[in-house]
């Protein structure tokens, strides 16, 4: 069986890796550079390093929890002290770590926009830059808008319930320490959470924080250009601390238009008649990379379970 997996973030990196222990060969196709999606590290020249999507990695089903077991054996999590009386678990030394353990031993094509999805008597091509083949089951983990647009009226189910919360971070190196709480939550209307990402187990030793928008405030300028979003909300950031600019080493914001599912699916996946092409993803269930982790891998067992 030829099988096409389209995002390497968790929801397809968990696929991927049920279907090849199971002794199949998915191809995973993404168009970034990395992997992870939002479990993503941003580095930046002299040595700046930030986790700029996903802070966190909880944890509540016994499946994900014995993945996160292993992984921390193997060292890619570690726990962290946040300093608010609790312990989170993160990927080590980087968000991607999790990613990168998951993602052994997979067929990955990095850099490979899917552009069209077009089904034959054969089965469904696949089209970028150019054509890539014909497979026997392709699945899509791209937020829920992109899923539909590719799939077009495959899917049985309506995508179009499926909500987000976007979200604008900026990630900023300062000169000197500050002497703060590592994790700060809500601390003005327009910042949602603050983080000192170099105190996250395994990081360089640099200054570097994470800043996030609220939701409102996201929305509001999500329209903006990428230096003006790092611009107001490294204002922001520096006012709230009672810094100037003199103390900045560096600062760059991204846009996560599709971030937090505000109102999932309420089922695992979704697939067409003849099930041969499912989407899925964190949308499907709920924010978390648990979700995600919990929806590549239904979308594999029930490929699994035909074959």
């Amino acid at each position: 069986m030829k099988i096409a997996i389209i995002g390497s973030g968790m929801a397809g990196l968990a696929c991927a890796a049920r279907l090849t222990k199971a002794g199949l060969a998915p191809t995973v196709f993404d168009k970034g550079r990395g992997i992870g999606g939002r479990m993503a590290t941003r580095r930046a020249d002299g040595g700046f390093q930030f986790d700029h999507g996903a802070q966190v990695i909880p944890c509540d089903s016994d499946g994900f929890r014995a993945l996160m077991d292993d992984a921390k054996a193997a060292g890619h999590v570690a726990e962290w002290d946040t300093g608010e009386g609790k312990t989170r678990v993160v990927g080590s030394p980087g968000m991607t770590a999790l990613a990168k353990y998951v993602a052994q031993g997979l067929d990955l094509r990095q850099g490979t926009e899917i552009t069209a999805l077009t089904q034959t008597t054969e089965g469904w091509d696949l089209t970028a830059n150019e054509a890539l083949g014909t497979f026997d089951r392709v699945i899509c983990t791209a937020p829920a808008p992109q899923a539909a647009k590719l799939a077009g009226h495959a899917l049985t189910d309506p995508l179009g319930a499926v909500t987000y919360a976007p979200s604008l971070t900026l990630m900023v190196a300062l000169h000197t320490a500050l002497d703060v709480p590592v994790t700060q939550t809500n601390p003005t209307d327009a910042l949602a959470w603050i983080a000192h990402d170099s105190a996250k187990p395994g990081r360089p030793t640099q200054n570097c924080w994470v800043a996030q928008a609220s939701t409102d405030w996201s929305i509001a300028h999500l329209e903006l250009s990428k230096d003006e979003i790092a611009a107001r909300m490294l204002d922001l950031f520096l006012t709230h601390h009672g810094l100037d600019a003199t103390e900045v080493a560096y600062a760059a914001a991204h846009r996560w238009r599709y971030a937090l599912v505000d109102t999932p699916l309420g089922q695992p996946f979704v697939t067409s008649a003849d099930k041969t092409l499912y989407a899925g993803g964190d949308w499907c269930l709920g924010p978390r990379v648990e979700h995600a982790w919990q929806s590549g891998t239904a979308i594999a067992d029930d490929i699994l379970s035909a074959a």
